[in-house]
C-alpha cells in the first residue's frame, strides 16, 4: 500500500518540474497518525505539492486530489468508509487548477460519460484545494531559484542533428520492435563514438557526452512525434485507431485451475488462475481497516520479457502498480463469497512486452479465470491510449494500443479496463501540464471501441462463456450452515472432534464464526460424508424425533446410543422391545445401527430413548 501510495503521488507531480532540471528531488511522507474517514494518501499528495509550492524548487505548482465517490446517485467527496461501501465509484483524481493530470479509479461498470462528469466535480474540489494553497504559498513561500538546466550547447545540436537526424528517421521507421531498436542504438553508439573523437582534447569531453546523448534522446523524441503528427505514420505502420494483431488461447497448462494467453502485436502475457479455501485469504495489515482480501491479481515482468538481463528479487513499484491496477480491474465482477465460497489468485506472466502489458494482463487474467470455472459477472478487457500534442498549439492526436516507444516519447498512457457495459478500472499517466475534457472525452470513446472489440473479436471467441465445471485439480467445495453454539461441538475439546472428522475423509474445513461451514475436497463422496458428520455433530435434538444412531456401550439397565456427535442418550432396557427383555445383550451390541426416538430430554440435559413405540405391533 505505501508503494502504491508512493507512486499516486509521484505521478501528478513529475510533470510539473521544468523541463532539463535534473537535480534530484526527494519527498517523504511520514504517517503518523490516521482517521480512516480522512485518506492519508490524499493528505500527504496535498502536503508534498505544498512543502514543492513554498519552496524555492522551480516546480509549477500547486497540485491537489481528492476521491469521488458515488452514493445513491450523487457524488460525494472524499467518501468516508461506510460511504465507500455503498459507493459504485471509487475515483482518484489529481490535477492543477487548469486541468486534470492524474486519474486512479476503479467502478461498478460506470459508462463513459458517468466517470466524466465524476471526473469532472472532482475537478471543482481540486481548485478549491489549490486556492488554499495559493494563500499559504502567498503568506510563507520562498522566492523560486535560478537553477541552470541542463541544454545541450546549440552548435553541438546543430552538429549531431546534421550527423544523425536522416538515418535516425529511417530508423525509426522500422517496423518491428528489435530491428528498430537495433538499428536505433547502432546509430546512437555511432554518434557517441564519432563526437567522443572530434573532443577528444577537449577537458570538458564528459560534459560534451552527456549533451550528445541529451540530443540524441531530443531527435529521437521529435522525430517519433512528427512522423506521427504530420506524417500519420506510428513507428509499426498502423492507423491511430488501430490495434495491434491479436490472439488468445486458454486451457494452455493442463494441471492449474486455470489458464490462458493473451496476446497483443509483440506483447504477450500469461495468466493463471489457483483457487482455494476461504481461510487462504491475504491479511492485511495496513492503514485501512481492511483486514483482508480473497481475490488477489498479482503481475511479474522478467527482464527477458524485453530482451535483457538482470537481478530477480522483490515486486518493483512497476510489478505492483500494474498487479494492482489489474487487480482493480477485476474485482468489480469477481462473485460474492456467498457465490463462489473460494479464495481467488490471478498471475500475470510478462512473456514478452512491447508497450500495455497490464492490459493485457486483464485480458489474459479474465479468460484464466473462465478457464477455471469462477463465475465472473461480465468479461473485461482491458486497452490503453495515448496522446501527441503539438507544441505551442491546441492540436493533439490521439493513439489507440500505444506501444512501448509511442508511451516513453509521448505525452500519456490512458489505461481503461472494463466490460461491454461500462469502465471497471483507470489509470492515466501523463507527461504534460494536464488534460483537458475534451481529451479525457475522446480516450474514453476510443478505449470503449476497442474494449468492446477485443472482446468481440478476440476474447469470447477463445471462450464465450465461464466453464461450467471447475478443474479436476481444484479443490471443490461443499456448504452448510450450523447453530453458532454447536460450533463448539463440531470442533470438540482441542480440536478432537474435527480432526477426527479431517481424518477420517480427508477433507479440508473451515468454519465461519456465523455457523458456515466450507467443506473442500477433491473426492465429491468423501466431502458430503463429513458434511453429514457435521451436520450430525450440529443438530438439535428434539423430543418425539427419530433418529439413526449407533449403539456405544452397553450396560445392565440399557445401552448408549450415539445420535451424532457428542449427542448421546440412554436406552433403557425396558425402552428396547414391546416384548420383555432379560438381558440387552440378547438384543443389541456394540456398533448397532438403531432407529430410535427421544421422548424425553431431562432437567440436566439428558437424553432419553425409546425403540420399543417404533416396533410394529402383530
Amino acid at each position: 500500500n505505501a508503494t502504491l501510495a508512493a507512486r499516486l503521488i509521484d505521478r501528478p507531480i513529475r510533470p510539473l518540474f521544468e523541463e532539463g532540471f535534473k537535480n534530484e528531488v526527494q519527498i517523504v511522507n511520514t504517517v503518523l497518525s490516521v482517521d480512516t474517514d480522512n485518506s492519508p494518501e490524499m493528505t500527504a499528495l496535498f502536503g508534498s505539492s505544498l512543502a514543492l509550492s513554498i519552496s524555492d524548487l522551480p516546480f509549477n505548482g500547486p497540485v491537489a486530489s481528492v476521491v469521488v465517490g458515488r452514493v445513491d446517485g450523487k457524488f460525494v467527496i472524499n467518501p468516508t468508509v461506510e460511504e465507500v461501501e455503498k459507493s459504485d465509484i471509487y475515483l482518484t483524481v489529481a490535477g492543477t487548477k487548469d486541468a486534470i493530470n492524474m486519474v486512479e479509479s476503479s467502478a461498478d461498470e460506470v459508462s463513459e460519460e458517468e466517470m466524466l462528469e465524476a471526473l469532472m466535480f472532482g475537478h471543482e474540489a481540486i481548485k478549491e484545494l489549490i486556492a488554499f494553497e495559493e494563500e499559504i504559498v502567498k503568506e510563507v513561500g520562498k522566492e523560486k531559484k535560478e537553477y541552470e538546466l541542463v541544454i545541450p550547447d546549440e552548435d553541438l545540436d546543430k552538429k549531431v542533428r546534421e550527423f544523425i537526424t536522416d538515418r535516425m528517421i529511417d530508423a525509426i521507421k522500422i517496423e518491428e520492435k528489435l530491428a528498430r531498436q537495433d538499428a536505433m542504438n547502432a546509430l546512437e553508439e555511432e554518434t557517441r563514438e564519432k563526437f567522443k573523437e572530434i573532443y577528444r582534447d577537449d577537458e570538458n569531453i564528459d560534459s560534451i557526452m552527456l549533451q550528445v546523448d541529451e540530443v540524441l534522446e531530443k531527435i529521437e523524441y521529435e522525430e517519433i512525434r512528427r512522423l506521427i503528427t504530420e506524417d500519420k505514420i506510428r513507428p509499426d505502420g498502423r492507423r491511430t485507431d488501430e490495434i495491434r494483431p491479436l490472439d488468445s488461447q486458454i486451457d494452455l497448462l493442463p494441471r492449474v485451475h486455470g489458464s490462458a494467453m493473451f496476446t497483443r502485436g509483440q506483447t504477450q502475457v500469461l495468466s493463471v488462475t489457483t483457487l482455494g479455501s476461504i481461510n487462504e485469504y491475504q491479511i492485511l495489515d495496513g492503514l485501512s481497516d481492511e483486514e483482508g482480501k480473497r481475490f488477489m491479481h498479482h503481475y511479474n515482468f522478467p527482464q527477458f520479457s524485453v530482451g535483457e538481463t538482470g537481478r530477480y528479487g522483490a515486486p518493483g513499484r512497476r510489478e505492483i502498480g500494474h498487479g494492482a491496477l489489474g487487480e482493480k480491474a477485476l474485482a468489480r465482477v469477481i462473485p460474492s463469497e456467498e457465490e463462489f465460497p473460494y479464495t481467488i489468485r490471478v498471475v500475470s506472466e510478462v512473456l514478452e512486452s512491447m508497450g500495455s502489458t497490464s492490459q493485457a494482463s486483464i485480458c489474459g487474467s479474465t479468460l484464466a479465470l473462465m478457464d477455471a470455472g469462477v463465475p465472473i459477472k461480465n468479461p473485461v478487457a482491458g486497452i490503453s491510449c495515448g496522446l501527441i500534442t503539438k507544441p505551442d498549439s491546441d492540436e493533439y492526436l490521439l493513439l489507440i494500443d500505444i506501444q512501448d516507444i509511442e508511451d516513453f516519447f509521448g505525452d500519456m498512457d490512458f489505461k481503461v479496463g472494463g466490460t461491454k457495459n461500462g469502465i471497471t478500472a483507470i489509470q492515466v499517466d501523463i507527461k504534460v501540464d494536464g488534460l483537458t475534457y475534451e481529451m479525457i472525452e475522446g480516450a474514453f470513446e476510443r478505449t470503449k471501441i476497442a474494449r468492446e472489440y477485443i472482446l468481440d473479436e478476440v476474447m469470447l471467441k477463445a471462450i464465450p462463456e465461464v466453464r461450467k465445471e471447475l478443474s479436476p485439480y481444484a479443490p471443490k467445495v461443499i456448504t452448510t450452515k450450523i447453530n453458532v453454539e454447536k460450533i463448539k461441538d463440531v470442533i470438540g475439546p482441542g480440536g478432537k472432534m474435527i480432526n477426527k472428522i479431517i481424518e477420517e475423509t480427508g477433507v479440508q474445513i473451515d468454519i465461519e464464526e456465523d455457523g458456515k461451514v466450507f467443506v473442500y475436497t477433491k473426492d465429491q463422496e468423501a466431502g458430503t460424508r463429513a458434511i453429514k458428520m457435521i451436520e450430525d455433530i450440529a443438530k438439535d435434538i428434539e423430543v418425539g424425533t427419530i433418529y439413526d444412531g449407533v449403539v456405544t456401550r452397553i450396560a445392565t439397565f440399557g445401552a448408549f446410543v450415539n445420535l451424532g456427535g457428542a449427542n448421546e442418550g440412554l436406552l433403557h432396557i425396558s425402552k428396547i422391545s414391546n416384548k420383555r427383555v432379560e438381558k440387552v445383550e440378547d438384543v443389541l451390541s456394540v456398533g448397532d445401527e438403531v432407529k430410535v426416538k427421544v421422548y424425553e430430554i431431562d432437567d440436566q440435559g439428558r437424553i432419553n430413548l425409546s425403540m420399543k413405540e417404533l416396533e410394529k405391533v402383530d
